[in-house]
């Protein structure tokens, strides 16, 4: 039978390559001959660390990620929509494996456009989770934003704040990240520890304060809180006013009511409505009119925008290797997140 190669982790925190069976779909599946795959950086390395420093020794290995891009090979029943041979982005916990082949429901994929590659439609689901972001932002037109945390998805909410007509500043602590987010059409980008960031906000923004905050990374967040609500607008009654959507996985420490003011705390979680509800995924459907910005609608303008060029994430790669070396792959994001960012795994 056909083999497949698999990326794993085990209870240890130990990354292996693996070959085993390549699986058959099922029902609103299709299988997907992987091209290319990206590691978050965030999320499914997270993982690996809590393994190393709290082993788990019944926990054998275990396939991980949740983006890449190949072409359909087999289908599964209900999938007659999506032809053999067709390309595909993929996304989803448990389905976009980094792997050689992949099952994925076909409501977590999306037809790659003409002209975007393999690796750039393998960013999808980072895209679509800071899309989704962005729409919990509510921004507008001439809006001052400040991301903080610019890793692959601090960059993306930086990318489409942009799009969305706003000023955007964005800060980290890594000197690569910086650069990337200028490059990637951030206004301004400092490091926190060298720049005062409120009063850079405060000149960034012309004196009117930041109206956006986000808060893209995980691990404490308790100073970059304290810092973006410093650099909100300031009412005539001294409250501060403003948004603060948190996309990262952070812990934060503050207390509320009059010493926070009139700001809004919002959680942006996933890529849209949809994801990790079953049903949906496999072909289920909600009502448009009601749930617009669907998980999938969500990949598709992502793609839609790296075709038209409105993001760019091209330059957010910054290392290639192929699957046989996914481990050390994974370990130059682990001890060095200053020289690496966005990292593609290949497969052919």
């Amino acid at each position: 039978m056909e083999r497949r190669k698999v990326v794993t982790i085990d209870g240890f925190g130990v990354i292996s390559v693996l070959s085993e069976d390549i699986p058959r779909p099922s029902r609103g599946q299709v299988l997907v001959r992987v091209s290319r795959s990206l590691i978050s950086p965030g999320t499914e390395l997270g993982w690996v660390k809590k393994r190393r420093e709290n082993p788990n020794p019944s926990m054998g290995p275990k396939p991980f990620g949740y983006g890449n891009a190949g072409i359909v090979i087999e289908r599964g029943e209900d999938c007659g929509e999506i032809p053999v041979g067709a390309k595909l982005a993929c996304m989803g916990g448990g389905y976009a494996l980094h792997t050689t082949h992949a099952c994925v429901p076909k409501n977590l994929t999306e037809p790659v456009p003409e002209g975007v590659s393999f690796e750039e439609a393998a960013f999808a689901h980072l895209a679509a989770t800071s899309l989704h972001a962005i729409r919990r932002a509510r921004l507008e037109i001439g809006e001052n934003v400040l991301v903080a945390g610019l890793g692959i998805v601090g960059q993306l909410c930086g990318q489409f704040a942009k799009a969305s007509g706003c000023h955007v500043m964005g800060m980290d602590l890594y000197p690569l990240r910086l650069e990337i987010a200028e490059r990637c059409g951030v206004d301004l980008a400092i490091n926190p520890k060298e720049t005062d960031p409120v009063e850079a906000a405060r000149e960034f923004s012309r004196g009117y304060g930041i109206d956006c905050g986000i808060i893209a990374f995980g691990g404490d967040a308790t100073e970059a809180f304290k810092q973006i609500v410093r650099s909100l607008k300031v009412a005539p009654d001294t409250h501060r006013m403003g948004r603060i959507v948190i996309v990262g996985g952070a812990t934060i420490t503050h207390q509320f009511a009059s010493a926070l003011g009139n700001v809004d705390v919002r959680s942006s979680a996933r890529p849209g409505p949809g994801y990790h509800d079953v049903a949906w995924e496999h072909g289920a459907d909600y009502p448009p009119v009601f749930v617009q910005w669907t998980t999938k609608r969500n990949l598709e303008e992502c793609l839609r925008f790296i075709q038209e060029g409105r993001i760019n994430v091209k330059d957010l790669i910054t290392h290639r290797f192929p699957i046989d070396e996914a481990p050390e792959a994974c370990e130059l994001l682990i001890n060095h997140p200053e020289s690496a960012l966005g990292v593609i795994l290949e497969m052919e």
